[in-house]
This record gives structure tokens, C-alpha cells and sequence, in this order.
């Protein structure tokens, strides 16, 4: 996505030794790093990135050291290509990289051949970002996630064929059209907190409130958008009678929690209209999940990359 979108002044002012460091290697490189992984949320804050990283290592060494390490191969690729700095210092290319290697590892379990796959992908995930943008640019398009989507979903729909890369199927999805719908207020605040974590393919509501922290030093109206988003996402799903355990478990809410704070916190202006139309998207993504969902345990008979229902 084009730097001047997600340039935006920082409620929470950063020290100005970070500035000194950002001027100087490696600091600069994993600094910027840091601000890749906030950018899965579209926050090229600092702080933001910094809970959130902290919150991927409180869901487990593993999804951490596996997050981190896609966030770090791909930040560091894009310098190798000689990308525009003023991007990787945003963060923009290291995002894809952090979900990539979140998925793989929860995907196709912690093996040798899987810290190879993270880094392979990784590396594919920013050449791929850039030529997505090329060929998008035109459009007033950004690439967002899609290389992550793409990266990740071929090599987890292709590892079945391998021997010394599948280890096991991973769990079933779960039915999008079945399943008890009486939702109590236990499944109400774990839904809260797990659509925010699911973003990051983590079901853990103490992630999820760890992450709406760090998503509030990005600013008030990131973190209100969130927080609506997410809400939204529960009626949403209630509303067209999903399954409850779905719901509890942030499987129906994490595309509601992106689009709001996309739609209403980054790319369009905090107008009441403009906040009504990121909350109907948000509603709307909640519909389209089940779609894909079943789509996906039909044709593929495998999850989501790295999406858990458990």
C-alpha cells in the first residue's frame, strides 16, 4: 500500500531516540520491523506493533517466534531489493510476512521443513507485494494482504503432496451452517476480545485485549473502530443464527474488526456517513466469511490457512 496512506501523525509520540535510531543499522531495520507487524492491522505505529508482537509471544513461543521471523525475512528482503526505504520504515513490507509464517507454523505444525517454508514465503510475500502494487497502481488499488492470502494458502493447499513437509491433516473446519445457537454472555466477551486476536490466526481472548491495547496508542479512533467492528461482527453472525462456538471463537469477526478500521479509520475521513458505511462493510465481511468458509472445506477439505476453531 502507497506510505503516503498510512503517514499519519502518531497520537502517542514516540521518544526521540527512536528518530536517532531509525537513521542508523540494524536499529532502523528492526524498528521498522516492529511496525510491520502493526501494519496486519494497517498501524504503522510503533507502540501498536509492540503489543501486538508481544501479544503473538503471550499466544505461545511458536506463533512469536514464527511471526517474528516472517516479519523480519521479509522486512529485510525488501531492503535487499532496494525497495523505498520510506515504505519498509512504515512497516509495509513486513506484514504479509508476519501472518505467512503465523500460518504455516499452525498450519503445518513446528518441523524443520516448516522454518524453511516461512522463510521461502516470506521472501515471496514482499517480490509479490511489489507487483501487486505495480499492477494495481493504476487502479488506486493497494495489494494489503493478498500476497500473504496467496503465499500461504498455495503452500498449505500443496503440502498434502509432499512427504517431508505434511505431517498430519489439520483439524476439520468446523460447520459454518450448524451447531447450537444460544450465545451466552461468556461466549459475548471471549467473542469481543478473539475477533480481534483471530486477525492474526490466534483464538485467545487475552491476546485480543493485549492487541486493543496496543491498537490504542494508534489512536482513539482506531481503537473505538476496532472495538465497533467487532460488536458488529457478533450481532452480525448472531443475527443470521451462526454457530456459537464460531462466534466465541473470533471465527466470524476478525474480517468485521479489519474493515472497520480500514474503512473507517485509515482510508476514508471520520465522517458519521463514512462511519455508518465502515460499519455496514464490517457487517456485510460477516456473511462473506461463512461464504468463503464453506467454500474452502468443500473444494480444499482444509482450513483457512492457520484458522482455528479450537
Amino acid at each position: 500500500m502507497p506510505a503516503e496512506l498510512l503517514e499519519l501523525p502518531l497520537p502517542i509520540a514516540e521518544p526521540d531516540v527512536v528518530r536517532k535510531l531509525e537513521s542508523r543499522q540494524p536499529t532502523a531495520f528492526l524498528l521498522a520491523s516492529v511496525r510491520g507487524v502493526g501494519q496486519v492491522d494497517l498501524q504503522p505505529s510503533l507502540w501498536t506493533g509492540a503489543f501486538i508482537l508481544a501479544g503473538l509471544w503471550a499466544a505461545g513461543w511458536r506463533i512469536g517466534l514464527f511471526a517474528t521471523l516472517g516479519t523480519l525475512v521479509s522486512t529485510l528482503t525488501a531492503y535487499a531489493l532496494g525497495i523505498d526505504r520510506s515504505g519498509i520504515a512504515l512497516g509495509l513490507h513486513g506484514y504479509s510476512g508476519c501472518l505467512t509464517g503465523i500460518a504455516l507454523v499452525t498450519s503445518l505444525g513446528h518441523h524443520p521443513a516448516t522454518y524453511v517454508l516461512a522463510v521461502i514465503g516470506s521472501i515471496m510475500c514482499t517480490v509479490l507485494t511489489m507487483t501487486l502494487t505495480t499492477l494495481l497502481k493504476p487502479y488506486g488499488l493497494t495489494a494489503l494482504t493478498a500476497p500473504f492470502c496467496l503465499v500461504s494458502g498455495v503452500m498449505v493447499l500443496g503440502a498434502p503432496s509432499f512427504g517431508r513437509i505434511w505431517h498430519g491433516a489439520p483439524k476439520a473446519v468446523s460447520s459454518t451452517t450448524s451447531g447450537d445457537t444460544a450465545i451466552s454472555w461468556d461466549d459475548l466477551w471471549h467473542a469481543f476480545f478473539t475477533n480481534v486476536s483471530q486477525v492474526f490466526l490466534v483464538d485467545a481472548w487475552y491476546v485480543g485485549l493485549i492487541m486493543l491495547v496496543g491498537l490504542a496508542f494508534a489512536g482513539v479512533r482506531v481503537v473505538l473502530y476496532a472495538a465497533a467492528g467487532s460488536v458488529v461482527g457478533i450481532v452480525a453472525a448472531w443475527a443470521l443464527g451462526a454457530p456459537t462456538s464460531l462466534i466465541a471463537n473470533g471465527i466470524y469477526g476478525y474480517n468485521a474488526v479489519l474493515v472497520a478500521i480500514a474503512v473507517g479509520a485509515v482510508f476514508l475521513t471520520g465522517t458519521v456517513w463514512n462511519g455508518a458505511y465502515a460499519l455496514f462493510g464490517a457487517a456485510a465481511s460477516t456473511g462473506l466469511t461463512a461464504s468463503l468458509t464453506s467454500f474452502s472445506s468443500r473444494s480444499a477439505a482444509t482450513p483457512s490457512p492457520g484458522r482455528s476453531s479450537s
